[in-house]
């Protein structure tokens, strides 16, 4: 149960990452509304980074948590941002995944 809260925990890192990017777009009350689903989405990841941290070992935890919010921020960049898309980005990217499931895959 906690892994998927932690999956979850780093999806919202990918929202409130997405919020900021919206928020640098856009002006007036637009802009305050992306700033406050942000803060809700940043509330929402640490509270579940805090509830895992209790179970599960804090170094895996954090560079799993890091690392869905890298590559789903990557990613979001690519698709809505529109940021370009290289053979070294996908490499690396490819790599950071492996890393993060070697990571489940040794941790106890």
């Amino acid at each position: 149960m906690n892994w998927i809260l932690l999956v979850i925990a780093g999806l919202f890192e990918v929202i409130f990452a997405f919020c900021l990017g919206k928020a640098k777009e856009t002006t007036g009350n637009e802009m305050y509304v992306w700033y406050v689903a942000f803060a809700i989405s940043i509330a929402v990841s640490m509270g579940l980074l805090i509830k895992v941290i209790q179970t599960l070992p804090i170094g895996t935890v954090y560079v799993v948590w890091t690392g869905i919010g890298a590559v789903g921020t990557v990613l979001l960049g690519i698709l809505v941002f529109k940021e370009p898309i290289t053979f070294l980005r996908i490499l690396f990217l490819s790599t950071l995944i492996g890393s993060i499931i070697g990571l489940k895959v040794v941790s106890h």
